[in-house]
């Protein structure tokens, strides 16, 4: 299992300057097999400064959901260190 890419990424328009929404959709390599799996996820900076991802997924996946969910969460956190996401 291995996180190819999120493409489609469209941030969400929120009036809370702490918090992040982002739209896309998952490309997923599944059993040697790619896959695409729309997901909604969040960026929350704590007030300590740590920043909280989650993930939830729109579309049903046949494959269990806590290793995809750990991948999603590190490329996604790849993404914001890199100023890879949209504004």
């Amino acid at each position: 299992m291995k996180v190819i890419s999120i493409k489609d990424m469209i941030r969400k328009d929120v009036p809370i300057y702490y918090r992040m929404l982002y739209t896309g959709v998952a490309v997923i390599e599944l059993n040697d097999k790619e896959s695409d799996f729309r997901i909604d996820f969040s960026i929350e900076t704590k007030p300590t400064g740590h920043k909280e991802i989650s993930v939830s997924f729109i579309d049903t996946i046949d494959y269990p959901i806590i290793p995809v969910s750990k991948e999603l969460k590190q490329y996604i956190s790849e993404l914001d260190s890199n100023d890879a996401l949209p504004v």
